[in-house]
């Protein structure tokens, strides 16, 4: 059960940090990155959907929660690192 939690949380964490990195992309007008940054979304929103409905909802959504909070502030602070360094934003 512990792996589950973890993929959970995994999964989450890069799901919603590659939300993230989309938006910014958008809005920074990175445009090759776009489709490549929602293809893997895909595949970590399948899998977060996925151990929902197959295992229920009740711990997990610590996991999930804990995973999209944490890989949206990694995410954002990432973007601004690399992909925006010396730029004035």
């Amino acid at each position: 059960m512990i792996t589950l939690y973890a993929l959970a949380f995994l999964s989450s964490f890069f799901f919603v940090g590659l939300k993230s990195i989309q938006q910014l992309n958008v809005v920074y007008r990175k445009y090759w990155w776009i489709v490549p940054t929602s293809m893997l979304m895909a595949v970590c929103e399948v899998y977060v959907v996925a151990s929902v409905a197959k295992y229920g909802w009740s711990w997990i959504v610590l996991a999930v929660g804990s995973g999209s909070g944490l890989g949206s502030l990694t995410a954002t602070w990432l973007h601004y690192k690399f992909l925006c360094k010396g730029k004035n934003v």
